[in-house]
């Protein structure tokens, strides 16, 4: 299907789509989740932990509990009596009173009418101090990142049974392909759940009338469609945003995700992706995520910054993605505006070129956002 400019002849700038989008734009409303539920989510601001952890100083190996004063000089070959029998702590346990280390059961020997030890050691050996994993008044999650498995350790470490987080309400509109595919609604959905989001989607069949209703979905924080954005016969998805009385622009200055269309539906952004993979891809990253990032809380979103292996080259007067591979110290180009699957599994991470820009020679420091969290 051959695809046309939109009908006024221009393309809407990346900068002013992004604009348009996150003016007045609210973080999501805060909600409480189980532990269980949490994973990805962004947390939100929570009051701060009220006792360190662990508590009192506890021992981290099986051992005798002694004070480390009273093992000074003490060696296999000159072992020191201990005035105080020592006492058997295995991991996990509170320290005895007036015991600052623990020793492995090798280490002492109480065999005789007075124990002895064969090896000295310094305060805290063998032991955890209170407060020394996490302090009072530390927060209890941190805010505005993504909750990962060692954060909901913590968490549980804590006592902790909910935790506070942005998570929106995305409604995702799978405008049904041609061929009946669900590839990129399902990739989609993925990076939405991957991000935060929580996530309802719809299919809907290519035309004006059922994407409309589809509009009108339950209370959201954000719509996204998927599919239908082309300038073809069977692209109707810009027509329904612009039935809606929701359209703000169709057609963004981003290559690829050319076809895109963005709108508002009162105080709710509407983002109209494109159905192939790549595009959909381009503008999930470029316009998508950082609705994404205001609606979540989310902070600290930091590239690295790496030499070019290789040049590249960009087409003035449009801003286009591209992926990058990091082999050894530098970012190696695998493609500009035109991104197969081949090129998205194996990227570790992506940048845009601005529409004013001709591209950067090789050698040229660049910074790329990841791709991939670890």
């Amino acid at each position: 299907m051959s695809i046309t400019q939109p009908s006024n002849g221009t393309l809407t700038s990346l900068e002013s789509a992004l604009a348009e989008l996150l003016d007045g734009l609210a973080p999501a409303a805060l909600t409480s989740v189980p532990l269980a539920q949490a994973r990805d989510r962004i947390a939100a601001e929570m009051p701060a932990l009220a006792n360190p952890l662990p508590k009192s100083n506890r021992a981290v190996i099986d051992g005798w509990a002694l004070r480390s004063l009273d093992l000074a000089g003490a060696s296999s070959y000159s072992p020191v009596p201990l005035m105080t029998a020592p006492v058997w702590v295995e991991a996990g346990d509170a320290l005895p009173d007036g015991c600052d280390c623990v020793l492995e059961a090798n280490l002492v020997a109480c065999g005789g009418t007075i124990a002895q030890a064969f090896a000295d050691t310094i305060p805290g050996e063998g032991t955890r101090r209170s407060g020394e994993d996490i302090a009072a008044g530390r927060p209890a999650t941190i805010t505005g990142r993504s909750l990962s498995a060692t954060d909901l350790l913590a968490a549980r470490a804590a006592g902790l049974q909910m935790v506070v987080v942005r998570s929106p309400n995305v409604h995702l509109i799978d405008v049904a392909a041609i061929d009946g595919n669900l590839l990129t609604v399902e990739f989609i959905a993925e990076l939405l759940r991957a991000a935060g989001a929580r996530v309802s989607v719809e299919t809907v069949a290519r035309d004006a009338r059922s994407i409309t209703d589809a509009l009108d979905a339950p209370p959201c924080d954000l719509i996204v469609t998927v599919g239908g954005t082309g300038f073809g016969r069977s692209d109707a998805t810009a027509e329904a945003l612009k039935m809606r009385g929701a359209l703000i622009a169709h057609g963004i200055a981003l290559r690829p995700g050319r076809t895109a269309a963005i709108g508002k539906l009162g105080a709710i952004p509407v983002m109209a992706l494109p159905g192939a993979p790549g595009q959909a891809f381009a503008v999930y990253h470029a316009l998508l995520q950082p609705v994404l990032d205001r609606l979540t809380g989310r902070t600290g979103r930091f590239g690295t910054i790496l030499p070019l292996a290789r040049k590249i080259s960009s087409v003035v007067g449009i801003a286009e993605i591209a992926l990058l591979r990091q082999e050894k110290s530098a970012w190696l180009p695998l493609g500009v505006g035109d991104l197969s699957l081949d090129h998205l599994r194996m990227a570790d991470a992506w940048l845009v070129v601005a529409g004013d820009s001709e591209g950067y020679a090789a050698g040229v420091t660049v910074e790329a956002l990841p791709l991939r969290v670890t």
